[in-house]
């Protein structure tokens, strides 16, 4: 975590040395200077961060590396913030500009010698005391620490009973080949608890005469792994002169022509598997091999080709109040006045058995306290109105240790985007592109060569998807993730870690009404978040220095009153980014654009109708989301100025001034939407990097302009065409061009009230690289569509939305790829083609007549016929609302 900041306020100096040679001069040997220990300290974390276990001496040495960073980045920024603004206003006189020059040397100079001097020489102290070179050596076990003070839980198991009959019909099965079965699960989800009702279930003990449990630790070593197995063929093995080929062979021997069950519990990574594997005898179809783990990838590599991994369900709402009961009261039976409440508490544990352990002994703890049983009632009632806080209770420190061994094995780069899930609400539905902006704005992201960073945030994402850390909401046709959820418990630990790091801090109301923190200790806080109180926060007149993110999740939009708008700017003069989706303002906020080091800016602004000129001051900014009912708005700003800009996202259609001029344009990724007019050869000149792009208007014309087929990169499309209440000939679409006047390797497109013949669909096939294709409202329109003498062979998903189609042809080439269909609205479509559903896995439908769902429906059985296949996706039919069968 240290080293990104590193990192970025490396490239920070290259920036300030490169663009601002007039406002540094003076400075030059102290910025230098500081360039070089920067170097000296990226260098030291690079090596630490080989050590996935750390020590307090380093883990303090980290962090405050990092208050020095931030210390050196808060020097820089607020020479700078008074600099640009004097010279924008055109007061930079001389002697102010020589001050500002003779200030700057001297606090960089002051950063140097009362901070980074004495911090090298701790590093050189520590260095010396830990042997570095060698790889430090000797840090205790964590892994260890929390395997004792969580045992497996022999008593009070509940649930998983269906889980249970799985695996072991699993083991018993007879294979030519040794069988490996894996469970993988989030931390605290029972993956233990599961193999060790099986590991000593009667039938299972009855069929293998040898069974071996090994738990594996963080501190992977195989020789004990081995050493283990053979412990339970001989006593007191002497395999002191045993180099590791000889181990592995001997284990093996052990194991060639027995009949065993060896439980791995908590493999860590697939490096550790293929080394246990080395000693195993795959050749022994009597073996058997169960495996529990927090990563999906452990999972993948090592179970049988003829399965895959069992992911472990959650535990049900009954489930989960059975077990809530027994750790309150021993068994199951809860008082009538405390049952009602109970039962909510245990619903909002998530099902995950180690959370309701922990919320258990919570409430016992308030239970045996409580003078009676009306405070019991009420103590509970808080509990139940915030388990997510109860989480971060003295008692949940079991919760901690388990999360911790997984966040102490992320790499260093990682765990800052992972704690940074703690910002955002309880049961908050992340949408993944956001989430990876803000890691991208918040310089959590590192690049790296051959990757964007969209893709390095992307990565970090799946990464944490993997680890059982983040789980996948909603995904699209190709599995990428659109949303995604934390876990109450992970988010509990996010929170805690949080205030460790001081990486972000949440304002909110405690009991008494107060704020808590109280706003005058906002000075030392980097990143706010809110989810209420906002109004009630601005009007003590808050002062942050030192905040640079100021983030926003109210469950529904609020508005701010209007003596409020201008005290975010006021306050907080180094925000990087403001968060403010959720906060509606009344007309767009003037002073935002004194933020000069904005990088990620959202905005919700009902009437908006232009974007300011001021704008293009935001040099920084790479972000600018703009939610509004307005159709369509005029950006003065200039874009072509605003080198950083990445992304520029709004409904409305944005117009631009075709007179502008500047470099800026290659860093833009998506602009969504523009106007049909600001469609013009500038922009794909200019913005020849564009991925994303909507355009919504008067459409007739678009593609006489060659404009789309100059944009050589883009991948994603909408056009949406703006209708007259009675639409006319001018307002629609007569035809699609040749499929060279569309982008190349154009992937996704979305259609909306383009009113095209359904012929015209041939052209469209054309487009080789397109995987999904979205038709919504008339976009297409004729009672036939027949799929003849033409075919789309990498369709993926296609989604046909509010249509007068009546007879759909095609043929089983028609669609070969198509995994994804949705059809909605379609009332008088007859039936969707069988053939459809060869390679479907799945079909969703709302608002059809009888007839074509019944047609769903045959699609369905169809696939429940086919040979069953371990590793194909189960066919799903999703039957919305106003369908009726016969």
């Amino acid at each position: 975590m240290a080293e990104a900041a590193v990192t970025f306020l490396l490239g920070q100096l290259k920036e300030v040395v490169r663009e601002h040679k007039d406002l540094i001069s003076g400075a030059e040997n102290e910025l230098e200077q500081l360039n070089n220990y920067l170097d000296m300290l990226k260098a030291f974390l690079k090596k630490t961060a080989r050590k996935t276990e750390k020590d307090d001496l380093l883990t303090k040495l980290e962090r405050r590396i990092k208050v020095i960073v931030y210390e050196a980045e808060d020097t820089i920024d607020t020479c700078f913030t008074y600099a640009i603004q004097a010279k924008n206003k055109g007061s930079f006189s001389l002697p102010n500009l020589k001050s500002k020059r003779l200030g700057l040397a001297k606090l960089v100079n002051s950063i140097i010698h009362d901070k980074l001097v004495p911090l090298f020489e701790d590093i050189n102290k520590f260095n010396g005391m830990q042997n570095f070179a060698s790889g430090f050596g000797g840090f205790p076990d964590l892994h260890t620490k929390s395997k004792k003070d969580t045992p497996i839980r022999r008593n009070k198991v509940v649930g998983f009973e269906d889980e249970e009959r799985t695996i072991t019909d699993f083991l018993k099965q007879e294979t030519s080949e040794l069988d490996v079965i894996s469970i993988i699960g989030i931390p605290g989800q029972g993956k233990t608890t599961l193999a060790w009702k099986i590991y000593e279930n009667e039938e299972i003990s009855f069929l293998f005469a040898i069974r071996i449990w090994v738990s594996i630790s963080q501190k992977f070593n195989s020789r004990d792994v081995f050493l283990q197995i053979l412990r339970k063929f001989i006593s007191n093995p002497d395999t002191s002169n045993f180099d590791n080929n000889e181990l592995v062979q001997t284990v093996r021997a052990c194991l060639e022509k027995e009949t065993f069950l060896l439980v791995l519990d908590d493999v860590w990574s697939v490096d550790a598997w293929n080394e246990i594997k080395e000693a195993l005898p795959l050749g022994n179809g009597k073996g058997k091999v169960l495996i529990t783990s927090r990563e999906k990838d452990v999972g993948m590599h090592s179970t049988s080709v003829s399965r895959k991994p069992h992911a472990l369900r959650f535990l049900n709402d009954n489930e989960s109040w059975t077990l809530l009961q027994y750790e309150v009261f021993g068994v199951e039976d809860c008082p009538r006045e405390l049952s009602g409440i109970g039962y909510q508490i245990a619903i909002k544990c998530d099902g995950v058995p180690l959370t309701i352990v922990v919320i258990g002994g919570i409430l016992m703890d308030l239970l045996t306290r409580s003078p009676s049983t009306d405070v019991a009632v009420k103590e509970w009632k808080v509990v139940a109105k915030n388990v997510s806080d109860a989480l971060q209770n003295d008692k949940a420190q079991l919760i901690t240790g388990v999360v911790a061994l997984s966040y102490h094995r992320l790499p260093d780069d990682l765990r800052e985007c992972f704690v940074y899930l703690g910002v955002f609400p309880e049961d908050y539905e992340i949408p993944a592109k956001m989430l990876c902006e803000l890691w991208i704005s918040e310089r959590f992201v590192l690049p790296k060569d051959g990757r964007s960073l969209e893709e390095s945030a992307e990565d970090n994402l799946n990464d944490l998807i993997c680890r059982n850390l983040l789980k996948a909401e909603k995904t699209n046709h190709t599995g990428k993730v659109k949303t995604c959820r934390v876990h109450d418990m992970i988010r509990a630990f996010c929170i805690a870690r949080s205030k460790e790091e001081n990486l972000f801090q949440e304002i909110k109301k405690s009991t008494t009404g107060a704020l808590e923190p109280p706003v005058s200790e906002v000075h030392k806080f980097h990143r706010l978040c809110f989810r209420s109180d906002l109004s009630k926060f601005l009007s003590e007149n808050p002062d942050g220095p030192r905040v640079r993110s100021f983030l926003c999740f109210y469950d529904q939009p609020v508005e701010l009153e209007p003596q409020f708008i201008t005290v975010i700017p006021d306050s907080f003069r180094k925000l990087r980014i403001l968060e403010s989706k959720s906060i509606k303002f009344d007309k767009f906020p003037a002073k935002v654009t004194k933020l000069i080091h904005l990088r990620y800016l959202t905005l919700n602004i009902d009437t908006l109708k232009i974007l300011p000129e001021a704008i293009s001051q935001l040099w920084n900014l790479q972000a600018l989301v703009v939610e509004t009912k307005s159709r369509s708005i005029t950006m003065k700003a200039n874009m072509w100025r605003m080198i950083r800009l990445r992304h520029l996202k709004t409904k409305a259609a944005i117009s631009l001034d075709s007179k502008w001029e500047g470099d800026a344009g290659p860093n833009i990724h998506t602009l969504n939407r523009l106007s049909p007019e600001s469609c013009t050869e500038v922009v794909s000149r200019k913005a020849k990097n564009l991925k994303t792009l909507g355009i919504s208007g008067k459409l007739a014309n678009i593609f006489e302009r060659k404009f789309l087929e100059k944009l050589h990169l883009l991948e994603k499309l909408k056009l949406v065409n703006s209708l007259t209440y009675e639409p006319t000939s001018e307002d629609m679409l007569h035809g699609l061009p040749q499929s060279n006047r569309f982008p190349p390797y154009l992937k996704r497109l979305t259609l909306t009230n383009t009113f095209l013949d359904w012929k015209h669909m041939s052209t469209l096939a054309t487009i080789k690289s397109l995987e999904a294709l979205k038709l919504k409202d008339n976009a297409f329109v004729g009672v036939t569509w027949k799929v003849s003498g033409y075919d789309f062979p990498s369709l993926h998903l296609l989604l046909i939305v509010n249509t007068d189609l009546v007879l759909w042809e095609a043929s089983t080439d028609s669609f070969p790829s198509l995994k994804f269909l949705v059809v909605k609205n379609c009332e008088n479509l007859k039936e969707i083609p069988e053939c459809l559903g060869t390679h479907l896995q799945k079909l969703e439908i709302e608002r059809l007549r009888p007839s074509a769902v019944e047609s769903a429906k045959k699609i369905e059985e169809t696939n429940k016929k086919k040979p069953e296949d371990k590793f194909a996706v189960q066919f799903n039919l999703n039957i919305g609302p106003a369908c009726v069968t016969k």
